[in-house]
């Protein structure tokens, strides 16, 4: 009998439509809001998420160990795949001791340094371009590196060291900046400028080193 008066009272089902409606408008408003958050903060979010994913620096994975070297040509004969570990890239002056990849992608990069491929590898006498991120960890100190500074990048085919005789800052847009050529060679070391900043900025810090002789 208390059933029956329940769900036959006008003032009951009001109220449960009532709370459904309550329901689907704070719903609804919260979609609104986290629309709008993604639309407006969306990049940064983006942005705080690959700098959260980049803190865990992993040093661990295999180093590919069956390049060789042709020192008559001054070629790699069997290059690294895009993607892998081929050595070590290290500035004593400044502790930074990280893994070194070829390619430029952030999967890559959020482990190290990457190796562009666009230029040339350690040993065959023309420019590399290595970049890292600008987070602690990894290039956060670069701008501090002074004139004279030894880098070094290690690999299972020869160690090469590159003596540093000049600093940049440079527009993104720059290419001239960092030109490929082949008359010498010259390693140029990259990351976004200034690094206390987060976000994408236009304006890269440059090293620029000479190869010297092992």
């Amino acid at each position: 009998m208390r059933n029956n008066v329940t769900n036959n009272n006008p003032v009951f089902w009001k109220a449960i439509e009532a709370i459904i409606i309550d329901i689907i408008i704070a719903s609804i408003s919260i979609i609104l809001i986290l629309l709008g958050i993604k639309l407006i903060f969306g990049k940064q979010i983006k942005t705080a998420i690959d700098y959260v994913n980049m803190i865990s620096i992993n040093k661990n994975s295999n180093i590919v160990k069956d390049l060789k070297f042709d020192e008559n040509t001054k070629t790699i004969i069997s290059y690294p795949e895009y993607g892998t570990r081929y050595g070590n890239f290290k500035i004593d002056s400044l502790n930074i001791a990280l893994p070194l990849y070829y390619g430029d992608e952030m999967s890559y990069l959020k482990y190290g340094i990457g190796q562009s491929s666009s230029a040339y590898f350690p040993g065959e006498g023309a420019s590399i371009i290595c970049m890292g991120h600008n987070n602690k960890g990894i290039l956060y100190d670069l701008p501090k590196i002074k004139k004279d500074a030894i880098i070094e990048i290690n690999t299972t085919y020869g160690d090469f060291k590159y003596k540093v005789f000049k600093t940049k800052i440079i527009n993104m847009n720059d290419v001239d900046e960092m030109e490929i050529q082949t008359d010498e060679e010259v390693l140029m070391v990259y990351t976004c400028y200034p690094v206390e900043t987060l976000g994408e900025k236009k304006d890269r810090f440059v090293v620029y080193a000479k190869k010297i002789d092992n």
